[in-house]
């Protein structure tokens, strides 16, 4: 029966009691009913008709063409043609807070950008690096990633702690990682994780850029196969937009403090170590800092966010990017799952962008904040 996994991302992680969502083409569900239940498996079927849900989103998108930025929503999911213009809009428009950049290209020749934003008020400023849809279907990624820089640049004037972290920090935010994924998903596969890079051996595509990074690489949680949803590539930074991310933290290492990656979905704040069992040197700076940013983000709708080390919270993988910015000396690495725990799993409703972006931005400026104080 071939399913795909929504979660967890890999068979391996599958044990007795595990909580597992997959998703299975109509005509594989009349067989695999019956299956479970043979297997005394208890079963709840999460979304009937995939194809409707997914059209539903997707359906009426003719209206979005906005051309101006004041009319952009943030309410809605945007294509990456739409993401990127929206960054090239920003960059004329607040020239004073923001700066926009490429740190390379695609697989597939596409522009890597990023955001810089902060006041150029001293030569030298600590920094945050936040990443945003390096899988692919996890649109709600983006989503977050703009409504960020949307709340940085309205409310700078208004609210000291936001004039606060602009002054003494700067942000580097990459709304699509995975930019090539992310337009595939739009364009043919709704559900694709991976990159879209070309395996001449195996007919399939793309690699998992969370295990494709040079650290434990291609050990427990990802796979040596192709066409997996979890293969970690020929090699370490064999995907052109790991090697450029990698490439310009590894330059900036002394002035980024913090990293801090966004996925769906979970609803779990993440740190390392993701590829071991094992507490990490810093732990009760960076474990006070989640407990806080969970707290904060508890605030605004009541959502509870489980928080912890990687490998315990959530499952062992290896070649993750926050392992491998947290091993390249940035003190503060978190990875946000974000909504919600199964219920719309990757097609979470348009309606929930608001409440979803409004308390994790609580938790980003808590955690934000705590690197300012400098953690006792």
């Amino acid at each position: 029966l071939q399913v795909d996994l929504w979660q967890p991302s890999s068979p391996f992680h599958i044990v007795e009691g595990t909580v597992t969502d997959v998703r299975v083409p109509q005509n594989t569900s009349r067989r695999l009913l019956p299956y479970l239940q043979q297997a005394n498996i208890q079963y709840t079927i999460l979304i009937s008709d995939l194809q409707k849900a997914v059209e539903n989103q997707t359906g009426q998108r003719s209206y979005r063409n906005r051309r101006s930025l004041s009319e952009y929503n943030y309410e809605v999911y945007h294509s990456l043609e739409e993401i990127q213009d929206w960054m090239y809009d920003l960059n004329k428009t607040h020239s004073d807070l923001v700066h926009m950049f490429s740190v390379g290209k695609s697989y597939e020749g596409r522009p890597l950008f990023v955001l810089k934003l902060g006041k150029r008020s001293r030569p030298y400023k600590k920094a945050v690096w936040m990443d945003c849809g390096i899988h692919a279907r996890e649109w709600i990624g983006p989503a977050f990633c703009q409504w960020f820089v949307k709340e940085a640049l309205q409310t700078y004037q208004t609210d000291p702690a936001m004039r606060k972290m602009l002054t003494h920090l700067y942000f580097y935010i990459m709304p699509v990682f995975n930019v090539d994924g992310y337009h595939f998903s739009w364009t043919n596969d709704r559900f694709w994780r991976k990159t879209r890079s070309k395996n001449t051996r195996f007919r399939c595509h793309g690699v998992d850029a969370n295990r494709n990074w040079k650290v434990k690489w291609c050990d427990e949680g990802a796979s040596f196969h192709p066409c997996d949803d979890t293969y970690c590539g020929p090699f370490p930074e064999s995907e052109p937009e790991v090697k450029a991310v990698a490439h310009f933290l590894r330059k900036h290492r002394k002035q980024i403090k913090a990293y801090l990656s966004f996925h769906a979905y979970a609803q779990m704040l993440l740190y390392p170590y993701s590829y071991k069992y094992a507490t990490i040197p810093n732990f009760s700076c960076v474990e006070s800092a989640a407990y806080n940013a969970v707290n904060a983000l508890q605030s605004a709708y009541g959502i509870r966010y489980r928080y912890g080390p990687a490998s315990s919270t959530l499952y062992v993988s290896s070649g993750s990017s926050m392992d491998w910015a947290y091993k390249n000396g940035i003190p503060y690495a978190f990875a946000f799952e974000l909504r919600d725990t199964g219920q719309f799993g990757f097609l979470l409703p348009e309606t929930l962008i608001k409440p979803t972006c409004t308390e994790t931005m609580l938790a980003v400026k808590n955690i934000t904040l705590h690197l300012l104080k400098k953690c006792h």
